[in-house]
């Protein structure tokens, strides 16, 4: 659906689409007003003192007729301290973006970035290629828009850790809020009618950094509130009375990882071990695996996502698995839901480190204790819930933190496949975003519910 467009917008979209800095449209972006005004917005966004800046774009097609725009933001000196933002939608022409009244925001979670979980059929070599979710919302007719936080841009070759020492959940939740506020204005320019509020779908911890920005978005005036309705994807941010064996695994988490942190250890790198699974899974997948001793490639590829919580130091769910999948004994012969190689090539698409803080914090919150500041004002949230929840994941234990906002108007969707009972063996928490039949039986539900809000 492509939205109808005055005349005199099309120097709006023209400055957005080219002079934001897609190389192959406006090389010389830097020459144009607009990465000024987006610099201004975003130190608007940031408390306290702040050195936004817009250095870097590009665009890549990733579909016929849609594109993919990615602004880096430099947010503070050092090396690391840099924002992506993402943009999928459809295009006027090359190079020049359509700007739908309809809108989502979304924020990955743990192990991939942006592309790798919204985006991850464009790097796949599974012909044909397997639906990605952004593609599907930007063929509905919405633009779509989204960040990585910031350790997805962390080199591999990284040895030093020590500048991840105080990111944490506040971190994010404070990076989403520039992101969602660029976006906004981005969007406002182009089409008056798109100059509001955007939905904010997170996934998994993605979730709970949306959870952290909502309380924190109700202490700012109603002009500097970015999101209009909340989808949290398969993610509990506390627990409830009917979790008590969950809170109490989430106690002992935290106090071997706060431990850890303390003694110097900032970052986590089990990105960079489902990504090699991932290689060593298409390249040699008969070959023994290196890390699963007594499995092949293949067969340690599959348990990883048949199976995730045996790879968790610290299993909160002792049934949790990234996608279903087929058992002979103990060990995982086939995908129940998703395609082998696709999965295959998302493990390789993982990032290779993660910052340890809001880990930490995550599990602060499931226990119960420390208190931190995210859920002091999460009754003041009053915005639409959508919570969508796989059996297979965090499911049903997910409904609990949607009972502590405000939000009057909620809904839930359960997606579970099997029987009562076997949740080891159903819908994944990744099945959401990778199985085969997702942009059939699972991503209509939650567009179909945007279009009610």
């Amino acid at each position: 659906m492509r939205t109808p467009i005055k005349w005199a917008a099309w120097i709006f979209i023209w400055v957005v689409g080219s002079a934001m800095a897609p190389r192959d449209v406006a090389p010389s972006w830097a020459s144009w007003p607009l990465p000024a005004m987006v610099t201004q917005v975003c130190k608007d966004s940031r408390p306290g003192p702040s050195t936004c800046k817009l250095i870097d774009s590009e665009r890549r097609v990733v579909d016929d007729g849609i594109a993919e725009y990615s602004y880096t933001l430099q947010l503070g000196p050092g090396p690391h301290e840099l924002l992506t933002l993402h943009r999928v939608v459809q295009e006027a022409w090359p190079g020049v973006p359509l700007t739908p009244s309809r809108s989502l925001f979304l924020l990955h979670g743990d192990i991939w970035g942006f592309r790798g979980a919204f985006l991850p059929g464009v790097a796949s070599a599974v012909l044909p290629r397997k639906p990605s979710f952004a593609i599907y919302l930007a063929r509905q007719g919405l633009d779509v828009w989204g960040i990585d936080m910031r350790w997805v841009n962390v080199p591999a070759q990284t040895t030093d850790f020590t500048f991840m020492r105080d990111w944490n959940l506040e971190t994010h939740a404070q990076d989403l809020g520039t992101g969602l506020a660029v976006a906004r204005y981005v969007r406002g320019l182009a089409n008056r009618s798109a100059d509001g509020p955007m939905p904010l779908l997170g996934w998994s911890r993605g979730a709970m950094v949306g959870y952290a920005y909502l309380n924190a978005e109700t202490r700012a005036s109603k002009e500097r509130q970015h999101v209009s309705a909340f989808i949290p994807v398969d993610v509990a941010f506390s627990f409830g009375p009917d979790a008590p064996a969950q809170r109490q695994d989430a106690c002992q988490g935290y106090k071997t990882l706060a431990a850890l942190q303390t003694s110097g250890v900032y970052a986590d790198n089990s990105g960079q071990t489902l990504q090699n699974l991932g290689t060593y899974a298409n390249a040699a997948p008969s070959s023994p695996s290196a890390f699963l001793p007594g499995l092949t490639n293949r067969e340690a590829a599959l348990l990883a996502g048949t199976a995730t919580y045996r790879l968790q130091g610290l299993p909160i769910f002792k049934w949790y698995h990234f996608t279903g999948g087929v058992f002979s004994g103990s060990t995982a012969t086939a995908l129940s839901w998703t395609h082998e190689r696709f999965f295959f090539d998302t493990l390789e698409q993982a990032v290779p480190y993660q910052s340890l803080g809001e880990q930490v914090e995550s599990l602060a919150l499931w226990c119960g204790t420390p208190k931190l500041p995210y859920t002091d004002r999460l009754k003041h949230v009053k915005v639409p819930v959508l919570y969508v929840g796989a059996e297979g994941g965090t499911g049903r234990f997910g409904h609990y933190s949607v009972s502590q906002l405000g939000s009057k108007d909620v809904s839930f969707h359960l997606v579970q496949r099997l029987q009562d009972g076997a949740r080891a063996l159903d819908f994944g928490h990744a099945d959401l975003f990778l199985a085969t039949d997702a942009d059939k039986n699972v991503w209509p539900r939650i567009t179909d519910w945007l279009s009610r809000h």
